[in-house]
C-alpha cells in the first residue's frame, strides 16, 4: 500500500517527517509519496543518508499550508500547498492513507471537503488515544466540532468502536459519555438525548463517565462535543507536564532526594515512556472516505513513524467499511 505525507506540515517539518517517513517504509515495507519542495526532500535524503528504495515518490510544491491561515484557504488560496496536494493525492486514489502533523482545522477541512464524508456521517470527528494506567483510551471529538447534536454523538460511539475493534484489536470495546454525573438523567439536553441514542446503539454503551474517572481508563472511548474534547485534552497535557515537573524538581532538591532518584530511576524511564505521545503516532479523523491521520504538530521522526504505521493497520482492517456498515444499521 502506499501512505502519502504532508513533508511540509508540522513544527519540526521537514526533516523530521522526511526521516520518520524513511524509517516507516524500511520497517512497514510501505511505499511513500512525500509532497513538498522536492529539492529541499532530496537534500535532506542525502544529507541523513536515508535509504527509501524504489517505493518513494516526491510530489513537488515549493507552497506551505502556514498554521495561522484560515483552514478553508486549503480549497482556494492555499490549494497547492503541501497538504492540499497531498489531499488530492488521497482523493485521486494514488494513495491509500494519508498523514499530517500540520493545521488540525486544514486536516479536518481537507478530508471533509476533498477526500469526503462516508455516506450518512453527520460530521467527521478527531479521535486520540490518551495514555491511562491500563494502557489508552480514546478521547473523541478532540476539537473538529465544537457545537454537536445528539446524533452526531451516537456516530461518533459507533466510528470509535469500529476503530478500536480494528485497529486496536479490542473485541468489545466500551464506550462512555463524557458528562457532569454517571447517572441518566444528568447533563443538557445535547447529554441526554446522546445517552438515549447510545444506549440503543449496536455498540457496548457503558453509559456516562465523569471527567474524573478518565485519566484512570475506565472505559475503551470517551465520547464527547469537540468543544468539552478540546479543553478536555489540554488540562490533561497540562496536568501531566506540571506533574512531571513537580516530581523532578522534588527528586532533585536535595543530594538525598537524587540518591533515591537513583533507585527508582527504572521506574521513572518506564513511567514516562508510558506517557510517551510518540508512541500513540496520531490522531484519526474518523468519518471520512479513506485513513486521515493527524500527527502531533511537534511530531519526531518516530512518532511520524507510528503514525504512517497506524495508518496502514487501519487500511489493511477495513475499519471504513465496518463503520458504513454500522451507520447502515442504526438507519434500518
Amino acid at each position: 500500500m502506499r501512505v502519502v505525507v504532508d513533508a511540509f506540515g508540522g513544527d519540526n517539518a521537514p526533516l523530521e517527517i522526511v526521516k520518520g517517513a524513511a524509517l516507516a517504509q524500511n520497517e512497514l515495507s510501505v511505499d511513500i509519496t512525500l509532497v513538498g519542495n522536492k529539492k529541499i526532500i532530496e537534500e535532506i535524503i542525502k544529507k541523513e543518508n536515508l535509504n527509501f528504495g524504489d517505493g518513494l515518490v516526491i510530489v513537488d510544491t515549493p507552497d506551505v499550508f502556514d498554521m495561522h491561515d484560515d483552514p478553508t484557504t486549503l480549497l482556494k488560496s492555499n490549494s497547492n500547498s503541501s497538504m492540499a496536494l497531498a489531499f488530492k493525492e488521497l482523493a485521486e486514489d494514488r494513495a491509500d492513507a494519508f498523514v499530517s502533523a500540520g493545521s488540525t482545522g486544514a486536516v479536518v477541512v481537507g478530508g471533509t471537503l476533498i477526500v469526503k464524508r462516508i455516506k450518512g456521517v453527520k460530521r467527521p470527528a478527531l479521535a486520540g488515544m490518551i495514555p491511562s494506567p491500563n494502557g489508552h483510551y480514546m478521547l473523541m471529538d478532540m476539537g473538529a466540532n465544537a457545537e454537536c447534536r445528539p446524533e452526531m454523538l451516537c456516530q461518533f460511539g459507533i466510528m470509535a468502536s469500529a476503530y478500536l475493534k480494528g485497529v486496536e484489536g479490542k473485541e468489545n470495546p466500551t464506550i462512555g459519555l463524557l458528562n457532569i454525573g454517571t447517572e441518566d438523567t444528568k447533563g443538557g439536553e445535547l447529554q441526554k438525548q446522546a445517552h438515549n441514542l447510545l444506549k440503543n446503539a449496536p455498540i457496548n454503551f457503558v453509559g456516562n463517565i465523569e471527567s474524573r474517572e478518565m485519566p484512570k481508563g475506565v472505559c475503551d472511548a470517551v465520547i464527547t462535543d469537540g468543544f468539552t474534547g478540546n479543553i478536555a485534552l489540554k488540562l490533561i497535557e497540562g496536568t501531566a507536564v506540571t506533574f512531571f515537573k513537580q516530581v523532578k524538581n522534588a527528586l532533585f532538591k536535595n543530594l538525598k532526594n537524587k540518591l533515591a532518584a537513583l533507585v527508582i530511576k527504572k521506574d521513572l524511564y518506564s513511567l514516562k515512556s508510558m506517557m510517551d505521545s510518540t508512541e500513540v503516532g496520531g490522531a484519526p479523523l474518523l468519518g471520512v472516505r479513506k485513513p486521515v491521520i493527524k500527527a502531533h504538530g511537534n511530531s519526531n521522526a518516530k512518532a511520524i513513524k507510528n503514525a504512517i504505521k497506524q495508518s496502514v493497520i487501519f487500511t489493511q482492517n477495513g475499519v471504513i467499511e465496518n463503520i458504513t456498515d454500522s451507520l447502515e444499521t442504526i438507519k434500518d
